[in-house]
Order: C-alpha cells, then structure tokens, then sequence
C-alpha cells in the first residue's frame, strides 16, 4: 500500500479507504513502521506537512493548490474524540 506521487485521492469515501488500509497495515506490520506511537506519528505528520513541498519538488510536481487542508485537520482533530 503505497500512495506514489501520480496517485490521487478522489473522494472522501477513497480517503477512508485508504486510512483503514493504513490501519490495517499497521495492524499487520506496525513493528516496521518509522513511528510506531501516536505521538511520533503525529509528529512525523507535522514535520512532513511542513517539508510537503520539497517531496512535490522532487518528483517534478508542485504541491497541489486544490487541496482541502481544513477538511484534513478538522478529521483529524474529530479522530481524538470521535467512537
């Protein structure tokens, strides 16, 4: 499961998807995974968000303009209270 730099996600319903493939994923192997607790995954989110730009850069793109950042923080934000 690997979300290349020409992929997209078209939907809020291909968005769900792909974060319970996510979960899953670490279900299956989060013992391989960089950041293996809440907080140095969300910290590696932040630093990542932060250098986005540079990762477009390198695959010849530009950070899409069209993204709908709020919509991103505001699901995160619901997942710490939200059942």
């Amino acid at each position: 499961m690997v979300l290349g730099p020409d992929d997209e996600i078209r939907s809020r319903e291909e968005l769900a998807a792909f974060v319970r493939a996510l979960h899953q994923d670490f279900l299956r192997s989060g013992g391989e995974w960089e950041n293996q607790t809440l907080a140095t995954f969300l910290e590696a989110l932040a630093a990542w968000v932060d250098d986005s730009p540079g990762f477009y850069r390198n695959f010849g793109k530009e950070l899409p303009a069209s993204g709908d950042w709020t919509f991103l923080a505001r699901a995160l934000q619901a997942a710490t209270v939200y059942e």
